[in-house]
């Protein structure tokens, strides 16, 4: 049963209009209002609430992953409680690591500040996170009086703000206590040599937090400055300067900045030092940055400060409005997301996740500071979940996936920068592992055998390619960059950051592939995580490893054309690109993992939570439409994968299948993402909390929406039914071509392009070949008809277009029920169940591993065919595809059979 609430107009913030020609973009008058809001605080059941995951020991605390809400500003962050009687405020900086688990650190919690209040039992209670403000705000009522709360973190200003308010003067009262967890002689889960020292020193209307951590010797600085405006201010030091504390009480309003800091540098002697306790030699004490911080901020008004902030963090997340026909829920988050768990289906929840990220990700990665980890930057631990980590066999490049298309590039500069300071770390990863695995291509000159990365890194350590995952790694690490030249078209960028970081990691990936049967193969190669026998299984020139180098190669070599690089390593990638064999097709019609692998599961977990032989689909492109029988592979591979996961692994699948263009199990994933691996806060459950899931749905829903993978714009290449209509603004498609579109019935009415670069614009979208395009000042834009679904024409940056009158093609159903029956006179009888509609069919095959499919017959009249078999009896396989086709020549999708060779798979 649906519930139908009726919402005063005043709460929809967001409606059509008609379609303006002065800007081509579909006329909205606001983003919707996006908040997550709660009822009731988070509560506070301590220690006895806690439990332990998978046997693994990693603490799990319900009230801080669960529905604490994050602020971030890359330089730090907070999780909010918004708790009445003593408000808790955990702090986080993404710097600030013990020794950790793998030889590469943790992240830690920094400091923990409790407010108290002493306000029970609250009336009127209500707490929320705005998306639109990156504000959290708290308000209730206590004896009479309105008390209200605005918290937010500020890029520009790089400090943490409290606004505190009531109803009236003379009512604000508080001690605010700042606590340094996880001390040397606590009762923590810290390792042996890792010790932590702190102290927490009052003054009038300050408090400094700091210390030092042991292992790697950083000393770290937190600042609380106190403003009251009116009332008293009182503050008190214990003997040992560990509690200090400053009260104020009788206050008009009061206002708390706190900014954090440490001695780590981003630079590559971090990396390259070998000794863990001089990794920060010679940097400065942090106190003398975060006092400056601290002051400078403390001379703005609040005012001052949120309008510094809001005009920041605006400027990113507004450039993107998505619509699905949801409306402003009456009902808390936490209740929405229940009721969508029992499938009472709100799309405003799906826009509100969909947004969630892209906030996410620009409060946990701006320039300047260290990119977003595996929790982004909020972790509660002394020893976080899977440290905290880079982790580079996906989790980091998930992470990024929504940067480009929701219009977020500068988000990634943080990692770009990050990559670079570990590169010199990384060429001697590189150097190490070719005198291991392949001497003879070991080259003695610096650089020379490029970068290499592994699976886990942090702000102080780097891992080699092993056996837990191959040297693929490293070009799937590399292919960000490429997607950040081909989304921005930033040319200055391409040639100094972009192109050398491909171009060297592909001298690296040149070098660990060996010649075997006229292929070249990884050697050693290790599909990430996969176990047999409880070890990582190694082998050679698995499906991982040889599309990423595959994939880097192929960017390379177009990076090289745009540049005119005719470097004679160039030459090489050309000659090694068609040796690599990326893509091969199993027994079951799966794109096999390892090529030993005959039937699908043989090796490894079956329903294994990484989807590793499917990086060439995404987010790679070499599985892609042009592909189709390794398209149709790449399905039976996610179909006995599975879908249920962990919460990352769901969204990894929901984007391949957005990428098989099949909008209605892309959206399942989807929904099944929300409905299992979602905390009330929204945050991703692996369990426990990872951020990669939040930020691969982000990017799952804008792949859904819009494609530009396959060298042409691609406007709701997999919209599910459930999305009939509805809206986008501000996507970004490769070419930096920015989009716009509004839909209904499921079919396009206005796409609208600005070409933020200029050049050659292609669309391909069903009927598009016979629609009207315009410019922006109405005038008909003349463009050529590739065929009846995909159009071109020329841009200049700046342009601004609009494709309307675009006609509605008819679709017919696939055939269903094939069977397939081998004959002894060496042929096949093919059947299929008459399809309504039909006119008549179409038979395709693939054979072995083949990418596209053969037409066999063509006109198929009636619904069983015979088809010889005498030129496959030496092969091993073949993939027989039917297709139907209507009055309109409409072409169906393909249903499937195969055939395997019985005399030869014995």
């Amino acid at each position: 049963m649906r519930v139908i609430y009726f919402i005063p107009l005043s709460l929809l913030l967001f409606s059509f209009r008609p379609v303006s020609l002065s800007d081509s973009i579909p006329k909205v008058s606001k983003q919707k209002k996006y908040e997550l809001w709660y009822a009731t605080p988070a509560p506070n059941r301590g220690a006895d609430y806690k439990a332990q995951i998978s046997g693994r020991g990693f603490p799990w605390d319900a009230d801080w992953e669960n529905l604490s809400l994050p602020l971030g500003n890359g330089y730090l962050g907070a999780n909010i409680f918004g708790r009445t009687d003593q408000e808790r405020i955990q702090l986080t900086e993404n710097s600030l690591s013990n020794k950790g688990l793998w030889g590469i650190g943790s992240l830690t919690n920094f400091a923990e500040m409790l407010v108290d209040f002493g306000h029970k039992d609250p009336m009127n209670y209500r707490r929320s996170l705005s998306l639109n403000e990156a504000i959290s705000y708290v308000s209730y009522q206590h004896e009479n009086v309105i008390y209200n709360r605005q918290y937010f973190a500020s890029y520009p200003d790089k400090v943490l703000v409290l606004h505190l308010t009531a109803s009236q003067s003379g009512t604000i009262s508080f001690t605010i206590k700042p606590s340094i967890p996880f001390l040397k002689n606590s009762d923590t889960m810290a390792l042996k040599d890792d010790g932590r020292t702190g102290h927490v020193i009052a003054s009038e209307d300050q408090i400094s937090f700091f210390g030092n951590m042991q292992f790697y010797n950083i000393n770290y600085e937190g600042q609380c400055k106190v403003i009251a405006y009116g009332g008293r201010k009182t503050f008190t030091n214990d003997n040992n300067n560990e509690n200090g504390f400053v009260k104020v009480e009788g206050a008009d309003s009061a206002m708390i900045i706190v900014a954090l800091g440490t001695n780590y540098e981003l630079k590559s002697s971090v990396f390259t030092e070998k000794d863990h306790l001089k990794k920060l030699d010679g940097n400065n004490n942090p106190r003398a940055r975060v006092t400056e911080i601290i002051n400078n901020a403390a001379f703005k008004s609040y005012a001052q400060l949120k309008s510094n902030h809001l005009k920041d963090y605006q400027k990113y997340f507004s450039r993107v409005t998505l619509d699905l026909g949801g409306m402003p829920s009456l009902k808390a988050t936490d209740v929405l997301l229940a009721d969508y768990k029992n499938g009472i289906i709100n799309h405003f929840l799906e826009e509100l996740y969909f947004q969630y990220g892209r906030y996410l990700l620009i409060s946990s990665s701006r320039k300047g500071t260290l990119p977003s980890n595996l929790q982004g930057i909020w972790s509660q631990y002394d020893v976080s979940p899977w440290t905290s980590g880079y982790w580079h066999n996906i989790n980091v490049q998930m992470n990024y996936w929504p940067a480009f298309n929701t219009n977020l590039a500068e988000m990634f500069t943080a990692y770009s920068d990050y990559n670079l300071a570990f590169r010199d770390a990384a060429s001697a990863n590189a150097d190490n592992y070719i005198k291991k695995a392949n001497p003879s291509q070991y080259d003695s000159v610096k650089y020379a055998n490029g970068w290499a990365i592994g699976t886990g890194a942090s702000p102080y350590a780097i891992h080699s390619p092993g056996s837990h995952s191959g040297p693929g790694t490293g070009g799937f690490t590399a292919k960000l960059f490429w997607d950040r030249y081909d989304f921005t078209r930033d040319k200055n960028v391409l040639k100094q950051i972009d192109y050398p970081a491909i171009f060297s990691m592909a001298k690296f990936l040149s070098k660990v592939v060996k010649e075997k049967n006229g292929l070249l193969l990884t050697d050693p190669s290790a599909s990430p995580e996969q176990k047999v026998n409880n070890k990582n299984y190694e082998t050679i020139g698995c499906a991982f490893d040889q599309q990423m180098i595959y994939e880097n190669h192929h960017d390379v070599l177009k990076a090289a054309k745009i540049l005119g690089d005719s470097a004679a390593f160039v030459s090489t990638i050309n000659q090694q690109i068609n040796q690599l064999d990326p893509v091969q097709v199993g027994w079951s019609g799966q794109i096999k993992e390892y090529r030993e692998e005959k039937k699908y599961g043989e090796i490894g977990e079956y329903t294994h939570r990484h989807i590793s032989q499917l990086v060439g689909l995404y987010p790679g492109t070499v599985i892609n439409s042009s592909t189709p029988a390794w398209m149709d592979a790449a399905k039976v591979t996610l179909n006995e994968r599975g879908d249920l996961s962990k919460g990352w692994a769901m969204a990894h699948r929901m984007n391949a299948w957005a990428r098989l263009k099949d909008g209605n199990r892309s959206y399942k994933l989807f929904q099944t993402l929300l409905q299992k691996g979602t905390y009330d806060n929204l945050w991703d459950s692996h369990p426990p909390f990872q951020i990669d899931g939040n930020f691969g749905g982000t990017a799952g829903v804008a792949e859904m929406l819009l494609q530009s993978h396959e060298d042409c714009i691609e406007p709701l290449p997999a919209l599910p039914a459930a999305w009939d209509r509805g809206l986008f603004k501000g996507l970004v498609a490769r070419g930096n071509f920015e989009v716009s579109l509004e839909w209904t019935h499921a079919a396009a009415k206005n796409i609208f392009i600005h070409s933020r670069s200029g050049g050659d614009c292609k669309i391909k979208y069903n009927g598009i070949g016979k629609s009207v395009v315009k410019n922006n000042k109405g005038e008909l834009v003349n463009y050529k008809k590739i065929s009846e679904n995909s159009i071109s024409f020329s841009t200049k940056r700046g342009d601004r277009f609009i494709i309307s009158s675009i006609p509605v093609n008819t679709t017919i159903q696939a055939p269903i029920r094939l069977s397939l029956v081998e004959k002894d006179d060496n042929v096949f009888s093919l059947s299929w169940d008459t399809v309504q509609g039909a006119v008549y069919y179409n038979i395709y095959r693939a054979i072995e591993s083949a990418p596209t499919y053969e037409l066999i017959k063509l006109n198929c009249k009636n619904s069983t065919v015979e088809l010889p078999l005498k030129d496959l009896l030496q092969k091993e396989r073949c993939t027989f595809r039917v297709t139907a086709v209507n009055k309109d020549g409409i072409e169906s999708e393909g249903r499937l059979i195969y055939w395997v060779n019985k005399s030869l798979n014995k």
